[in-house]
């Protein structure tokens, strides 16, 4: 499968998405596809118009978990969407949040940081900063890609723990989370129901570690969520 191919393929739906990022119900179709409030359209932040489709693609969700990184800054995540609209013309691509030379080549760096001064960009929601004389990433941008893996110029997974434990994969476990192939939802199932996390770890041939990974992961994300 090519990265394109990838990229398009169209495997969760949006209470997903919500769920495996950690983010309020209804967050993510706010995001991906706009939404309609006192009369009044949104349009979407991260699709170029709203289409009402309910599958989220790989490239989609790779770039609702970066947006997820701005949550919280006191400002709205639709100033955004201006930015995300030029780079996707400048790099002629509907994802350029997932491809690498957005965040990591010097030239993506400096296309950023031009468009982010051009709209008037809030220093809340910027991508990339300059840094004693140094053009960088800002911190939630760099947090997203200390857990994004990159083939072939693009996002292909992205750790749910800073230790690689719980991977999303398009191509593994249907693009759940999940620890090896094993999605990481149905670990404190088992758990809650009394099996030890050593009964689960040899169930479903894993660590102890990594059952108590994975069940820390998906308490993290239930908090999130209810936050």
């Amino acid at each position: 499968m090519s990265s394109v191919e990838l990229l398009e393929r169209r495997i969760y739906a949006m209470p997903d998405v919500d769920r495996y990022l950690g983010l309020h119900s209804g967050t993510a179709r706010r995001w991906i596809d706009g939404y309609s409030r006192k009369q009044r359209e949104y349009p979407p932040v991260i699709r170029a118009e709203r289409t009402g489709d309910e599958t989220v693609s790989w490239g989609e969700f790779v770039e609702a978990r970066l947006l997820s990184e701005f949550r919280g800054r006191g400002v709205s995540l639709q100033k955004l969407r201006p930015a995300i609209e030029n780079l996707r013309a400048e790099m002629h691509t509907p994802y350029p949040l997932a491809a690498s030379r957005a965040l990591l080549d010097v030239a993506g760096r400096d296309l950023l940081m031009r468009i982010q001064e051009g709209i008037g960009l809030d220093r809340r929601l910027a991508l990339v900063v300059v840094r004693s004389g140094q053009m960088q990433l800002s911190e939630p941008a760099q947090h997203f890609v200390d857990r994004a893996s990159f083939d072939q110029g693009w996002v292909s997974s992205i750790a749910g723990d800073s230790e690689g434990t719980v991977l999303i994969d398009p191509l593994r476990a249907m693009g759940r989370p999940a620890v090896r192939s094993v999605p990481t939802e149905v670990l404190p199932e088992g758990f809650r129901a009394g099996e030890s996390t050593d009964a689960l770890a040899d169930l479903y041939d894993l660590t102890t570690c990594q059952v108590e990974r994975a069940i820390r992961f998906e308490m993290r994300q239930a908090s999130a969520s209810a936050a």
